[in-house]
């Protein structure tokens, strides 16, 4: 499936495949959160080989902070390229993984099917006024299931890999 996504400016415009379009994963971790402006994050899979843009001197990329309980906050590697103009979170990428690109599902314009259920994942991270609405699996931290693995167990991808999405 061909996605076209935006910024909310409208100065950068971007244009991936994906066999995986389906925004079935809700993340509630700090991160995702916070670079969403939301109470949790949803991106899919695209091919990163297929990313095309326009508006590249308007982007900007942060690598987040990993922040644990106890310990030090460490550099997440994953690049989150945003719109330096608006401010919108596009995608994010990591060279651990350097097949995919992950668009974040609210800049993607290409109408998205809807999932079956959603999967909740990292509610150590949610704050308590976030509620939980929706079936499917629930998971504490981030899960074993990847992307492409999900898809291909729901039967809505015919090409799918099963290589593990990177943990935010």
């Amino acid at each position: 499936m061909l996605l076209r996504g935006s910024c909310h400016c409208g100065a950068v415009r971007f244009r991936v495949d994906s066999e995986t379009p389906y925004p079935y994963q809700r993340c509630y971790c700090s991160i995702c959160r916070k670079t969403s402006g939301g109470p949790f994050g949803i991106n899919v899979m695209g091919v990163r080989k297929t990313l095309r843009m326009r508006g590249r001197r308007h982007l900007k990329m942060l690598h987040a902070l990993v922040r644990e309980p106890g310990r030090r906050a460490v550099r997440s590697g994953a690049e989150r390229w945003f719109c330096g103009t608006c401010g919108t979170h596009l995608w994010l990428q990591d060279d651990e993984w350097p097949d995919g690109v992950w668009p974040n599902a609210c800049a993607i314009d290409t109408p998205l099917p809807p999932p079956p259920s959603y999967v909740h994942l990292m509610l150590g991270s949610k704050p308590t006024w976030v509620a939980v609405d929706g079936r499917g699996p629930r998971y504490r931290r981030y899960p074993e299931l990847s992307i492409a693995e999900w898809h291909a167990r729901h039967g809505r991808t015919k090409s799918a890999t099963t290589r593990k999405k990177p943990r935010r």
